[in-house]
């Protein structure tokens, strides 16, 4: 079984061009924590701990209540098929958040506002890939 992969190595996912959101924003909890509360969560208290295979499964197994008995099947299932990188995230689709992949493929939120990530946005040797719009033109 062919296995997937999101992971970004030294990238920058810059915010998408029709994000509304001026600088990162927080993603307002609602009754239902969404796919962009869990990210962030993960995220914004851990730095550079998570590629984005990682994110992504996590949010997956929690969204699907997935046990620690099942997580090795069905991460092979998940990685079995293509899976949308974070270029889809909400946070960089709607919230202002950039996406930063060190040579480890770490993660790390930017605010969109923040002179980190004006820097990246100027650095030679950092991969700018831009989030997908919300809306197709």
């Amino acid at each position: 079984m062919k296995t997937h992969t999101t992971n970004y190595f030294s990238t920058l996912i810059t915010v998408a061009e029709d994000c509304k959101a001026e600088r990162g924003t927080i993603p307002p909890e609602k009754n239902k924590l969404t796919i962009a509360n869990y990210q962030f969560d993960l995220l914004a208290k851990q730095p550079f701990q998570y590629t984005s295979d990682e994110i992504l499964f996590t949010v997956f197994s929690i969204r699907n209540d997935i046990s620690a008995s099942e997580t090795a099947t069905e991460k092979r299932k998940f990685f079995s098929k293509g899976q949308p990188c974070l270029r889809t995230s909400p946070l960089a689709k709607n919230y202002g958040w950039g996406i930063y992949f060190n040579e480890e493929g770490k993660i790390k939120l930017m605010d969109s506002a923040s002179d980190e990530y004006q820097k990246l946005l100027k650095d030679e040797n950092i991969k700018k890939v831009s989030a997908m719009k919300s809306k197709r033109t």
